[in-house]
């Protein structure tokens, strides 16, 4: 789907604005079965800890990283997969690429779990779909109101900044 579908979409809006960028195409996943042990099998893998081979697909480009430090329980790496990759890069630089994103998570000074444009997606959805579902509380005949502009329209004053964090 994303493939098929929003990149095709977001290569003509960018297109209609005349700017033809590369775009590397990553999926990242959370709820999925892989955990990660070091050798000594006590612990957690330190953060930073990424998997390339051996759990992965044989052909595709993928991989799991620990970038977060789990002192409770069993951390669970994050699975990125590349759908997409313009820019061409190799694998190495790309994971440390990630792993330095995750250390900007805004309300955290440590490494987060995700990569933050990922979280940061999560969270306006997350907010988006609590207005949907007070607008349909709302009116009864909300299908058609979630297409008026009033209803999702930030105001001015928060339309520019990063409120949902």
């Amino acid at each position: 789907m994303a493939l098929n579908w929003e990149l095709m979409e977001m290569k003509q809006a960018f297109r209609e604005m005349h700017y033809f960028p590369t775009i590397t195409l990553i999926v990242a996943q959370k709820r999925h079965h892989a955990r990660l042990f070091p050798d000594n099998g006590t612990g957690n893998v330190p953060p930073g800890t990424v998997v390339d081979t051996g759990i992965t697909h044989q052909t595709d480009f993928d991989f799991y990283l620990s970038s977060h430090f789990g002192n409770i329980g069993t951390s669970k790496p994050t699975h990125y997969q590349v759908l997409l990759d313009e820019h061409k890069f190799n694998s190495n630089d790309l994971q440390q690429l990630i792993y330095n994103l995750c250390f900007t998570f805004a309300r955290c000074s440590k490494p987060v779990s995700l990569a933050p444009p990922v979280y940061y997606a999560d969270l306006v959805a997350y907010r988006g779909q609590l207005y949907h579902k007070a607008l349909l509380m709302e009116q009864p005949d909300a299908f058609e109101a979630a297409f008026d502009e009033r209803h999702y329209k930030q105001p001015p004053s928060i339309e520019n900044s990063m409120y949902f964090i």
